[in-house]
């Protein structure tokens, strides 16, 4: 049976999703990071966990994007964020199988970047991810220590891999081994298990190129003071670092000036 998700927004520091709840259950995962509350643009990430906008970057500069660091304001039933180059409207709303966020960019033709929702989630060591089996997977440099083979120097793709490229089980987020890696599976539908909860994520946006990265620092990050922190982020792109992007690695603007998506979260529903 799906459930209605509540959804906690801090538009005042960077439009954070402070909470997504169901009866019983918090399933964002939050850290103490008083310094987050003082933050300006172009400063380096402060992760207070939550779900985190991330655009039009993850990784590169700015650090985590340029919307985390902004206030956001309030238009009718919308927030909105601007940016130096393109403002992002979001509008969330709860279903009756859980909840909607409808995203609006616009900037000018031509422009590119990545969005990713950057949900950090309080999972078990027992939680699961599930994708599409056998979807392309791109692993990135630091998941070389855990490979059965060598790794070249940059992102790469491993075709018909999920969920087990290179011997690395990334579906499976299991005990602090003092390791984090970062993924990126070509697919735009996933659904989080733990224990008997279940939430599922599915993103839309037309002739955009969809992804769900994958965050499971187990420990391994940041070198000083660890702490473990698993990451689902459905993604608009395919690479974390909008500098890296390849052909159809990014997110592109139209000539309309916007692009539009939707982000679907259902609770406790019958996915795979």
């Amino acid at each position: 049976m799906t459930v209605p998700l509540d959804i906690v927004t801090d538009p005042a520091h960077g439009g954070r999703w402070t909470s997504l709840r169901t009866a019983g259950r918090e399933w964002l995962w939050r850290r103490e990071a008083p310094e987050r509350d003082s933050v300006s643009p172009g400063d380096l990430f402060v992760d207070a966990g939550g779900l985190e906008e991330c655009i039009p970057t993850v990784r590169g500069i700015p650090d985590h994007g340029d919307a985390w660091s902004r206030p956001w304001t309030r238009d009718a039933d919308r927030d909105v964020v601007h940016c130096d180059r393109f403002t992002l409207a979001r509008a969330i709303r709860s279903t009756r199988d859980g909840a909607e966020a409808d995203y609006v960019l616009t900037a000018d033709a031509g422009f590119r970047f990545v969005w990713a929702a950057h949900a950090l989630l309080d999972l078990s060591d027992r939680a699961t991810v599930h994708s599409h089996d056998g979807a392309s997977t791109r692993l990135f440099p630091e998941a070389a220590p855990l490979l059965d083979r060598a790794w070249p120097k940059g992102a790469a793709w491993v075709a018909g891999s999920w969920p087990v490229p290179c011997g690395l089980r990334l579906d499976r987020f299991g005990p602090d081994d003092g390791s984090a890696v970062g993924a990126v599976v070509d697919a735009s539908r996933c659904c989080v298990h733990d224990h008997t909860d279940r939430l599922s994520w599915a993103l839309e946006a037309d002739g955009q190129p969809l992804s769900i990265a994958l965050w499971r620092n187990l420990g391994g990050f940041p070198s000083v003071r660890p702490y473990r922190s698993t990451g689902v982020e459905p993604m608009l792109g395919r690479v974390f670092d909008l500098a890296e992007a390849g052909p159809g690695d990014a997110a592109r603007v139209p000539a309309s000036g916007e692009v539009r998506w939707r982000l679907t979260l259902t609770a406790n529903c019958r996915c795979p």
